[in-house]
């Protein structure tokens, strides 16, 4: 049985909201740090509109057989507001919203492939 697109996707996804609970942990650990400067990632949509679902190769020696992960980088974050005068850009209500963001992220992925795995096992069974 071949590897389903959908759990990549879902593989993806995961990775890319661990960065980004990391990029928006570090914010808020860093909330009161003279001259930090928030950061976040691209949003994951524009990280995955630019492929295009491929053939998947049977043997590695086939003519596009190697995949490459897709990099996740932090940028940094223009404030909405003013600095503050220690020159730190982090707004923890901002980062509060966002770390919101990314848990129930991580509960919809996480329901998707569960629910997608019950349904290949009673496929299978059937």
């Amino acid at each position: 049985m071949q590897a389903v697109n959908l759990f990549d996707i879902a593989t993806q996804q995961a990775k890319w909201l661990a960065v980004r609970q990391s990029a928006v942990s570090s914010n808020i650990a860093n909330a009161n740090t003279p001259g930090f400067r928030a950061s976040d990632v691209a949003p994951f949509e524009s990280l995955v509109s630019g492929t295009a679902v491929t053939m998947a190769s049977t043997h590695p020696g086939h003519i596009g057989a190697n995949k490459s992960e897709a990099a996740f980088s932090l940028k940094e974050i223009e404030p909405a507001g003013a600095d503050l005068p220690s020159g730190n850009s982090v707004e923890l209500e901002t980062e509060l919203i966002k770390a919101g963001e990314v848990r129930r992220s991580f509960e919809l992925n996480t329901g998707i492939v569960k629910a997608f795995h019950r349904m290949l096992l009673m496929a299978s069974q059937g």
